[in-house]
């Protein structure tokens, strides 16, 4: 009889004994074969390995899992694009006006026109000019603007609420890609939603606006938390399917072409979702009275994805690399696999030998050599130093055009708020749907016709300056603005699809993961300055509009210098 090693730990070195008859008569039941022959299952590939030969390629299985896991990128997109209407302008005269009865009262001072500064009278021709502490208000939506009286620092404040919210995204993408080397992609995503419900109540209910910041951060950090598990989660339950673009924790890449379109297309139309969320955000905030409750409004879909956690995955090969004990981690994968083959009616793909097969692929997984260093990026091919350089300019400009041009229609009026923003969500949409057809159609030039789009739209934005004093019926004017914007806009989706799917498909499996680490970190650092750029739409309206389309311009110069 062969020597059974014991099992210590996580040591790779370690084997597993064979199924008992008893397990594998219950193994061979569940797939209804029970004689010999159909036991004796061939081998998989060495192009695939047995999580993916019992998953398939894509099933209901998996579907499920993808859907509950996207589903995190709508409450994302409504915490992130919440300002847009919880601090909508206020017209200074006719819906606030400045209380002077800390001077004095009216006859003691003067008030300037946009209500923000008081000439007070301190007699013998004495006079000096006061900022205005308290206002009184008109308007009958109780924004965040009125809750802590920011009328005339409006632009500043909303820039620097939303800076908050964006350093979160950068500092959770960071710190949950660190964690899930000690901690399961499911428990990673599991604390980012439940610190989610948490911290959202939470931004909606203080009373100082430094509380509120900080806790749109923290928001911000748990919804981050949730994608980047979400991601690592689907890269393992698809059979690498969907290969994460954030973090990918093992080198170990098994892929052909029909698993390779399913990996494109999913991740090609994760972002559909966040554009999703765009578009039912004004659903939310139309009967709203006042910002908290639109943040109650928009802490409810975490609830119901509390309620679907028990049928979220964890990921098979996380399992397998990263877990403890080696011994746990298969059995936690067998039951995991038994329960998604019977679901894919794959039950016939279920080996005798399964338990055997996982503890082989644990060991091949925690044997693998460890990732490259960020100063190995840099060498490869010739053209590897263009290729990176090209890859980070281009993400970080689409970036911050992705989020300046969707905070940049605030600019386009008040009254126009939610029709603007279910047409820039549109436009989202559409442009992921071109991203998928230039993938599978075009793939040879995908990222010469995305830049070249993004180039072209981009310029045409650009042509908003001669339109900036133009006098025409204000509907058309709305009309014509969102032209501007919309366009870029659906080029950005379309070349940040492709970018955050396909940017290391020309590198080695052993450099994708830190590759697109560097990428995705150092766009999110430029991504911070977004919220500042809105800014400039207190100088010139064209003059916001043209700075995002100008970087629209640089990042699809950039991706036209990418090869595939």
């Amino acid at each position: 009889m062969t020597e059974i090693l014991p099992v210590t730990g996580d040591n790779p070195k370690s084997r597993r004994s064979s199924p008992h008859p008893d397990a594998l008569a219950h193994i061979s039941y569940i797939h209804g074969c029970q004689d010999a022959q159909c036991r004796e299952l061939p081998a998989p590939s060495e192009a695939d390995d047995i999580v993916a030969h019992i998953l398939g390629k894509f099933g209901i299985w998996q579907l499920r899992s993808v859907l509950i896991v996207f589903l995190c990128k709508i409450p994302a997109a409504w915490f992130m694009a919440c300002i847009i209407f919880t601090a909508p302008d206020i017209y200074a005269n006719e819906e606030f006006s400045c209380d002077t009865s800390l001077y004095g009262g009216a006859a003691n001072c003067s008030v300037t026109e946009d209500q923000c500064s008081v000439l007070v009278a301190y007699g013998d021709g004495n006079y000096a000019m006061r900022p205005c502490q308290q206002f009184h208000y008109a308007y009958s939506f109780h924004s965040l603007i009125m809750e802590f009286d920011l009328v005339c620092l409006c632009d500043i404040f909303v820039a620097w609420s939303q800076y908050w919210h964006l350093f979160g995204m950068f500092v959770g993408g960071v710190v949950a890609t660190r964690l899930m080397r000690v901690l399961s992609p499911r428990q990673v995503y599991i604390a980012g939603i439940w610190a989610l419900l948490c911290c959202g109540v939470a931004t909606g209910l203080v009373n100082d606006f430094s509380l509120h910041c900080s806790f749109r951060c923290l928001s911000a950090v748990s919804c981050s938390f949730m994608m980047t598990a979400g991601q690592a989660i689907c890269r393992c339950s698809t059979a690498y399917a969907l290969q994460s673009f954030l973090t990918s924790l093992s080198a170990l890449t098994v892929t052909d072409i029909t698993t390779g379109k399913y990996r494109q297309g999913v991740l090609l139309l994760y972002e559909t979702f966040w554009s999703l969320g765009v578009i039912l955000l004004p659903g939310l905030a139309v009967g709203a009275h006042s910002w908290r409750q639109i943040y109650i409004g928009i802490t409810s879909l975490p609830f119901i994805i509390v309620l679907l956690l028990p049928w979220l995955p964890d990921s098979p090969r996380w399992l397998l690399q990263r877990s403890l004990c080696l011994d746990a981690a298969v059995e936690h994968v067998m039951q995991l696999l038994l329960q998604a083959a019977s679901l894919n009616e794959r039950n016939h793909k279920i080996p005798s030998d399964l338990a055997t097969q996982l503890q082989h692929l644990g060991e091949k997984l925690r044997a693998q050599a460890p990732p490259a260093r960020w100063l190995e990026l840099w060498h490869g091919h010739r053209r590897a130093k263009l290729h990176m350089l090209a890859t980070h300019m281009a993400l970080a400009t689409f970036l911050i055009g992705h989020m300046g041009l969707l905070l940049n229609i605030r600019s386009f009026g008040r009254d126009y708020l939610s029709p603007n923003t279910i047409a820039i969500g549109v436009a989202e949409i559409l442009g992921c749907l071109l991203a998928v057809y230039l993938t599978f159609q075009h793939n040879a030039r995908k990222w010469q016709w995305a830049g070249g789009y993004c180039i072209v739209g981009g310029c045409v934005g650009c042509l908003c300056w001669f339109f900036n004093d133009v006098e025409m019926p204000e509907i058309y004017e709305i009309v014509l603005w969102m032209f501007f914007a919309v366009l870029p806009k659906s080029g950005i989706s379309c070349a940040q699809a492709m970018l955050l799917t396909c940017m290391g498909e020309s590198l080695p499996p052993e450099k994708r993961a830190p590759f697109a680490f560097s990428v995705v970190t150092w766009a999110r650092v430029w991504l911070l300055s977004a919220s500042f750029l809105t800014v400039l739409r207190e100088l010139n309206i064209a003059l916001s509009l043209s700075t995002f389309c100008v970087l629209v311009v640089l990042g699809g110069i950039c991706t036209c210098c990418l090869r595939t």
